[in-house]
Order: structure tokens, then sequence, then C-alpha cells
């Protein structure tokens, strides 16, 4: 049975406006159990960090946040901060990472008085080895726009791409032992949910 030339024009409509779906994989995050993938950076201070050093001396919090522009992530970090004698007392350490140019970096701590390790993730590695990565489409890219909000300029990587607000707790032996995995970027891991797990 042959395709009428309106039958052939709507399936290629269709496969043109499938691409994008197919191309772009939804962020699923690792997994409690999930051996956590090492990673290198320079925090705040442009001092090195590493977790394979930081799990050492006992479990690490890793927070993903979206950039100092975000309210429900400096939000978060202020209440980590509030918190973070409770944290440290059971023996963790803090790092938070996001895809924003050290000076960027610099704003989220006037802005939350953090005195964790914020590391930029240059090149995007950390973000996409803990599976968070998701790009902005289009239309959400222009709309932010014009709220001031440009991720390739704000981005160390030059890309519209952000971690979802994620939060994995890493025990020493290198495993992943809890995990806040939400793609609703207002919906946040609590400090007391966090500090209940360590």
């Amino acid at each position: 049975m042959k395709n009428t030339k309106k039958e052939i024009l709507l399936l290629a409509i269709m496969a043109l406006f499938s691409i994008p779906f197919i191309a772009q994989a939804q962020p699923t995050g690792l997994k409690v159990g999930d051996i956590a993938p090492d990673f290198k950076g320079k925090n705040q201070s442009n001092n090195a960090v590493q977790l394979k050093q930081l799990l050492k001396t006992g479990s690490v919090v890793l927070v993903f946040y979206r950039g100092e522009w975000c309210p429900y992530c400096n939000r978060q970090l202020m209440a980590l901060q509030d918190s973070l004698s409770q944290i440290t007392a059971k023996g963790a350490t803090v790092v938070a990472i996001t895809a924003e140019k050290s000076d960027n970096v610099e704003k989220t701590i006037q802005k939350t008085k953090a005195s964790f390790q914020v590391v930029s993730d240059l090149d995007l590695k950390i973000i996409n080895a803990y599976k968070v990565a998701f790009d902005w489409d289009a239309a959400t890219t222009e709309k932010y726009k014009s709220y001031g909000i440009d991720l390739k300029e704000r981005n160390a990587s030059k890309q519209n791409t952000l971690p979802v607000p994620a939060v994995y707790i890493i025990g020493k032996d290198g495993k992943i032992k809890y995990r806040y995995f939400d793609q609703n970027y207002e919906k946040r891991a609590t400090v007391k949910e966090v500090i209940s797990n360590l």
C-alpha cells in the first residue's frame, strides 16, 4: 500500500520532532550501593579537592547545585552551612559541585556564607560521572535569558547544562549509602534527612 504525499510529510515531521527526545537522555543519577566515581577539582580557594583523599577521614556529603542565581540552591546551601557543625561532628565533609565559573562560585559563597568546599566542575566531568547532567531546551534557554540568566556565560563549560540538585552521601568504603534525586528543582533533601543518614 502506497503512502500519500500527505502521509509521507506527516511521517517526516514526526521523525524530525522525535530526534531531540531520542538524543537527549534523561538523567538517572547513581544508585545507593554504587561505587562513587573518584574526582579531582579545585575549590573556591583554588586548592585541590579529591574524593579519594576526603574519604580517608570520613563520609562525604556531595551536593550538586544549579548556580548562584537559583534561590532554592542558595537556601539549601545556607541550611547546610547552618548545620555544618552537626555534619562534621559525625566525621563527614560537605562538598558542593556546580557547573558555574569560579567568579560565580564566589557570588554563591557571599550569598550563602558557605565555609565548606565548593568545586567548579569546569568540563562537566563530575556532573556527567554522577549522571545528574541535563541540558536546557531552546525555549527554556531563551526564557531564562530574558531574566538575565545565560548559562553559556555563567558556566565554565560554555554549555546550557545543569545538574539535577542531587545529594549523595558516600561512605568511607567509596559506596553511595544515601541519595536524594528529584528533577523538580523546588524539592530538596532536608539537612535533618542528611544528618540522619550519616
